[in-house]
């Protein structure tokens, strides 16, 4: 590990690059001393993003043997692939689906007695205790070197759960149904769009797809055992992904209690707009680097109460912002496991109450 605190940040896609930026932007508010970045391929379409996050201050890493081609892009790596992981005071690591739990095996594993955390993003289940800022904070501990930040589609139906049906530990969830309709692709990315909506399959035989999945293992660091079933699909949009809920309860509820819980949440935005590019287009305007960063966007006119004590509506999942927030919480917790609560603090007032 290097002299002073360092995060170093693996990939530059769809949640590396505003990641590295946001770091960057509060590197003293957060107490980090320096910043740096792994690109894996040098082309010439990248070179523009890697000398803005070069000007931002973060400083660049590569594999050894492409040196000499990020040179002939014209920018200079400082270090390579190894060195910056060794001397790193925490890694995140934000590589497509797969390719974290390969650089545990590869690297982090190696150096992990010299680097005091590692985080891996999104569908990397098996990487580590799972961890969602506001969720299940209390089931970290001091012996949990690597952590598995869950997907933006996971801290959504997670954040619902805990607003709507936990109250004081206590569990009042009967049956939640969730919806994943997802966008095609990111505006960011210029594969993978499907010409017409696709539907997912069940490869879970009790709880359907991994969105599910997930959430019930990240409520069982806590203890907790859910009633859960999600499915899925995508269609041809790039703006955001939106999840249908239904949550019966054990207890009665109003519509005016599922309000007013949804609004004293600090990390749920609600809306009155019913429409995707209205909140996609407030969040490029009024987000920081276009991303919305709290944990759901619910849209109030959606929301209702059948029977007393099921709760359905819609709510749209931000594009990676909460993934990002709870990256850079559990990046803090390592640094400063005291305070990270505190050192976070100058997070709060990119958290929107409103859209």
């Amino acid at each position: 590990m290097g002299d002073g605190n360092i995060v170093h940040v693996v990939g530059t896609g769809t949640i590396g690059e505003p990641l590295i930026s946001l770091l960057c932007e509060f590197r003293k508010d957060l107490g980090i001393d320096e910043i740096t970045f792994y690109k894996h391929t040098p082309t010439i379409l990248d070179r523009p993003k890697i000398k803005s996050l070069l000007n931002k201050g973060a400083v660049l890493a590569v594999s050894e043997d492409k040196i000499k081609e990020f040179r002939e892009l014209g920018v200079e790596p400082t270090y390579t692939t190894e060195e910056a992981i060794k001397r790193a005071s925490v890694v995140i690591d934000c590589t497509p689906k797969g390719v974290g739990l390969e650089n545990k095996e590869r690297y982090y594993k190696k150096y992990a007695h010299l680097v005091k955390g590692f985080l891996a993003q999104g569908s990397e289940f098996g990487f580590g205790k799972m961890y969602a800022l506001g969720i299940n904070d209390s089931a970290i501990t001091d012996e949990d070197k690597f952590i598995h930040i869950v997907s933006c589609n996971t801290h959504n139906i997670a954040v619902v759960i805990k607003t709507l049906a936990i109250d004081d530990g206590e569990n009042h969830l009967v049956d939640g149904h969730f919806v994943c309709i997802r966008r095609a692709n990111d505006v960011s990315q210029a594969t993978g769009f499907v010409p017409s909506p696709q539907v997912g399959k069940h490869k879970d035989k009790d709880m359907g797809t991994h969105h599910a999945r997930d959430v019930y293992y990240l409520f069982k660091t806590l203890g907790y055992d859910l009633n859960i079933f999600s499915s899925a699909l995508k269609i041809n949009t790039q703006y955001m992904h939106a999840i249908w809920f239904s949550l019966k309860l054990d207890r009665k509820i109003t519509l005016e209690e599922v309000e007013q819980r949804f609004r004293e949440n600090p990390r749920v935005a609600v809306t009155y707009k019913d429409t995707a590019n209205l909140i996609f287009s407030f969040g490029r305007d009024h987000g920081h680097y276009g991303r919305i960063l709290n944990q759901t966007v619910v849209v109030l006119p959606s929301l209702h109460v059948r029977k007393e004590q099921e709760v359905i509506g819609f709510c749209f999942t931000p594009q990676d912002g909460n993934s990002i927030l709870s990256s850079i919480a559990a990046a803090e917790r390592f640094l400063y496991p005291e305070e990270y609560q505190e050192r976070i603090r100058c997070l709060g007032p990119l958290l929107l109450q409103e859209v």
